[in-house]
């Protein structure tokens, strides 16, 4: 298998294992955002441990990285937060696919912030993924609005965090920069989730270990991927996410996305894969270059 099919088929693995965190999240019934939060990070915080001990690598990373780990970690925590509130307050796909939006923002935060130059396509595209990200709101000035309001913010923290990823680069181990986060976020929630932590039946605390379990799949997932093969040449695939999540609504949660929702994804998609084609264009001149 060539390196390339090997980064799709990790990056499916993880959107297949992110779909899953979020059923098993909404399956865990009326709990508490920060409740479900603490779990989902003190599984993938402890499988990322005994990683670290098995490579015998740093657990908080070099001391010259830490600022940026922190920030990243800052950032990734309420992202996590918003998106589970959304993802118990909308149909499943809706809350994904707005959370999806992150990329866009990452091209957004990366010109602002790292003065990455900005092209007129990537202008574009972003505009042309909000428009799609319109059409899943449906915006209107009644509380109806909140959880969609709050799923987009969601998307804007992951794209912060995702940013600081991109500073980071390579100076760390990707099991470091999981633990790291996931540490960080599992303390700083603990006193949010013991102030407003809600009694859970059996099945209740095994959604939330399972949507630990399936979260670390994701997290792995597509760090190996992006080992494997170039984000310009996978990263499409990471919208099967969305297939896996509405399959998933439909039989699990009978949530059928209206013809909006379906548009907006149609929208926003193609938005997307008009990125993904341009920047295979333009890795081939470089090359050429």
């Amino acid at each position: 298998m060539s390196n390339r099919n090997k980064g799709i088929l990790f990056i499916i693995l993880s959107a297949f294992g992110f779909a899953m965190m979020s059923t098993f999240v909404k399956l865990s019934g009326d709990l508490p955002s920060f409740q479900k939060t603490f779990f989902r990070n003190l599984v993938s915080c402890v499988i990322a441990f005994f990683m670290i001990v098995y490579h015998k690598e740093s657990f908080f990373g070099k001391k010259e990285n830490r600022k940026t780990l922190l920030l990243r970690s800052a950032f990734g925590t309420i992202g996590i937060i918003l998106n589970f509130y959304a993802i118990d307050h909308l149909i499943l796909s809706d809350a994904n696919m707005l959370n999806k939006l992150s990329p866009f923002f990452v091209i957004i935060f990366c010109a602002l912030f790292l003065k990455e130059k900005i092209k007129i396509n990537q202008i574009l595209a972003v505009i042309v993924a909000f428009i799609g990200a319109l059409f899943i709101i449906k915006p209107a000035l009644n509380i109806d609005m909140v959880p969609y309001l709050i799923g987009l913010c969601s998307a804007i923290f992951a794209a912060a965090a995702y940013t600081f990823v991109r500073i980071l680069g390579g100076k760390e181990k990707y099991y470091t920069v999981v633990f790291f986060f996931s540490f960080f976020s599992t303390v700083v929630i603990l006193p949010f989730f013991l102030l407003t932590y809600k009694p859970m039946t059996l099945i209740q605390f095994s959604y939330l270990i399972l949507a630990g379990v399936f979260a670390t799949i994701g997290q792995f997932g597509i760090t190996l991927a992006y080992k494997y093969a170039p984000a310009k040449e996978i990263s499409i695939f990471d919208y099967s996410n969305i297939i896996f999540s509405a399959i998933i609504s439909m039989l699990l949660f009978n949530q059928i996305p209206d013809k909006f929702s379906f548009l907006g994804y149609i929208i926003i998609f193609s938005a997307s894969f008009y990125m993904f084609l341009y920047n295979k264009k333009l890795d081939k001149v470089v090359r050429k270059s």
